[in-house]
């Protein structure tokens, strides 16, 4: 699906950040943090978040740390760089009950 993705110019990334408040650019990426109640949900919302991912076939960096946060990284490697599929696989992630 990345493969015919196309790359989204500085301002369509600034509008469609504007839709995705818990998210913030980092270079060619987007990325969240989630503070949660401990290591075990942190877990079972990364296992949520895989599920997405796998259904999209677009898979974010996630990071587990501190035990009870989790940092997610969002980026179109295929295409190098920010596409509508990080945007729409953030969207999606947001309406994951923490």
């Amino acid at each position: 699906m990345a493969n015919n993705a196309k790359l989204l110019t500085g301002e369509e990334i600034e509008i469609k950040l504007g839709i995705i408040p818990n998210w913030e650019r980092v270079g060619n990426a987007i990325r969240c943090y989630k503070k949660l109640e401990n290591f075990m949900a942190c877990l079972k919302f990364a296992n949520k978040v895989g599920a997405l991912a796998e259904e999209m076939d677009h898979h974010p960096d996630i990071l587990i740390h501190k035990y009870r946060s989790v940092t997610l990284t969002l980026t179109t490697h295929d295409a190098g760089g920010l596409t509508s599929l990080d945007f729409e696989l953030a969207r999606q992630i947001d309406a994951i009950p923490a």
